[in-house]
C-alpha cells in the first residue's frame, strides 16, 4: 500500500508524501544545523552527519511499515515531518511523530494541521485502529496540541528522560479509531 499521493494544502503550506529526491534539501534546510530547540524538544542528539540524515531518509522511503509526509512552506523549503512509522498490520496499530524543524515557526498551527492530517490518513486510508505517541513533559505545547487532537493521556514514565541536568517524565498518549471517526462529526 506504500504508494501513496495525497496532498494537502493550507494557507500556501503543504503536506506531502517524502520522496527520494527531497533528501538532500531535507538535510540542508533542516539538519544543517539542526535547531538546538527541535533537538531539545524530540530528544535527538543535537549534530547528525550529511550521510546520516540522507541514508536514513532514503531507508525510510522504501520502509513498508512507516509513511513520512513533509511540511513544505509556502516558499518551498521542508519546514517539517509528519511521520506514521512502527505499523503493526495485525493489530493495526502505529507511532506517530511530527517534528517542525525550525522554532520560529513554532506556534503558528501548522503542526496541529499536520497532526489532523496525518491521523486522517492513518484512520481513512490505512484503516489503523489506534496511533499512540509519547512527547516530554517538557514540552507542553505539543501535549496541548495533542490532546486538541483527540490523544488521550495513557501513561507516564516518570523521570524517564532528561532535560539537560533534569530529569523529566515522558507522557505516553494515543487515540483510537472511534475516537478520532467521532471528532469528524
Amino acid at each position: 500500500m506504500k504508494n501513496v499521493n495525497d496532498i494537502w494544502e493550507k494557507d500556501g503550506y503543504i503536506l506531502r508524501p517524502a520522496k527520494k529526491e527531497d533528501a538532500e534539501n531535507y538535510y540542508q534546510q533542516n539538519y544543517n544545523p539542526l535547531d538546538p530547540e527541535v533537538a531539545r524538544l524530540t530528544g535527538c542528539k543535537p549534530l547528525f552527519t550529511h550521510d546520516e540524515v540522507v541514508n536514513f531518509f532514503l531507508s525510510c522511503i522504501d520502509d513498508e511499515d512507516r509513511y513520512d509526509f513533509l511540511i513544505i512552506s509556502p516558499n518551498g523549503s521542508i519546514i517539517g515531518e509528519s511521520v506514521i512509522n512502527e505499523i503493526d498490520w495485525e493489530l493495526r496499530s502505529a507511532n506517530f511523530r511530527i517534528g517542525i524543524f525550525h522554532s520560529d515557526i513554532c506556534g503558528k498551527g501548522i503542526g496541529s494541521w499536520a497532526t489532523r492530517m496525518t491521523c486522517g490518513f492513518a484512520f481513512e486510508k490505512l484503516h489503523l485502529h489506534r496511533l499512540e505517541l509519547d512527547v516530554f513533559s517538557f514540552n507542553p505545547r505539543a501535549e496541548k496540541a495533542y490532546l486538541k487532537a483527540g490523544f488521550k493521556r495513557e501513561g507516564v514514565l516518570r523521570d524517564a528522560v532528561k532535560d539537560g541536568d533534569n530529569y523529566a517524565d515522558d507522557i505516553l498518549m494515543a487515540i483510537l479509531e472511534d475516537e478520532w471517526k467521532a471528532m469528524q462529526q
